[in-house]
């Protein structure tokens, strides 16, 4: 064989398998690895927003009523806080029950019960309350909500889901045994 005839034969299966693996050039690499994140944040995109337009479901396993304990556990005059439900519950000196949210009715700051001067203050813009939830100092402009209470049998019972807004404390806010 000839050294031509060589050289023809080699170009020829070179040619071949150029046409059996096209080769990826850098450029187009990039170029697909770009697509491919974006397809991928297109996804998370939609994935957000689908999350946050679609309605809540309502949870039925959060109880809407919580048992506080039993009334002889609260001694009169004392304030004990209740983290999960939200609300302090107060014993006032003649007995009576309030449940106190422990929200600020001025920007809704978690307030903070201060024994030493017998008054709930809020952290955030120095409001005062007193130990039935009225206001004391404001910025904040009316009392502070309250939970429904009922007592059956000696046992309190808070519920969470109906918070009452007022304007003020009045005597009917409070719940006796």
């Amino acid at each position: 064989m000839s050294g031509k005839k060589k050289k023809v034969e080699y170009k020829k299966a070179k040619e071949t398998v150029k046409e059996q693996k096209p080769k990826l050039s850098r450029h187009d690499f990039i170029k697909k690895t770009w697509k491919l994140l974006g397809i991928i944040a297109g996804v998370e995109v939609a994935a957000l927003t689908i999350n946050v337009l679609s309605p809540r479901k309502n949870d039925s396993s959060i109880n809407k009523i919580l048992d506080a304990g039993q009334v002889k556990d609260f001694p009169n005059n004392s304030v004990t806080p209740f983290r999960q439900g939200q609300f302090y519950l107060v014993r006032r000196n003649d007995g009576g029950f309030l449940a106190v949210s422990l929200k600020c009715t001025h920007l809704g700051c978690s307030i903070a019960w201060n024994e030493s001067e017998n008054q709930f203050v809020c952290p955030c813009h120095s409001s005062t309350f007193d130990i039935n939830g009225e206001v004391l100092k404001s910025p904040a402009p009316r009392a502070l909500d309250i939970y429904e209470i009922s007592i059956d049998n000696g046992l309190i019972h808070v519920q969470l889901d109906k918070r009452n807004r007022r304007s003020s404390f009045t005597k009917s806010d409070i719940t006796y045994v």
